[in-house]
């Protein structure tokens, strides 16, 4: 079965994506020699929680992570 979805739906998709994008993109910037893996999550972790939206791997099935 086919499911349509309305715009509204669209529009969530749509900004969830722009979410991940903006996170992909400030996490590049923030690389560099020394700065660990930690330290990047908890980047990626603020900033998506700052633009109201929700963590979608962090502790699903016990993961412990945001990236």
């Amino acid at each position: 079965m086919i499911s349509i979805k309305s715009q509204e739906e669209i529009n969530l998709m749509t900004r969830a994506c722009e979410i991940v994008k903006d996170t992909l993109f400030l996490l590049e910037e923030n690389i560099s020699p020394g700065v660990t893996t930690g330290e990047l999550d908890l980047i990626a972790e603020e900033y998506i929680l700052n633009q109201g939206a929700e963590l979608g791997f962090k502790g699903l099935y016990g993961y412990p992570s945001t990236i």
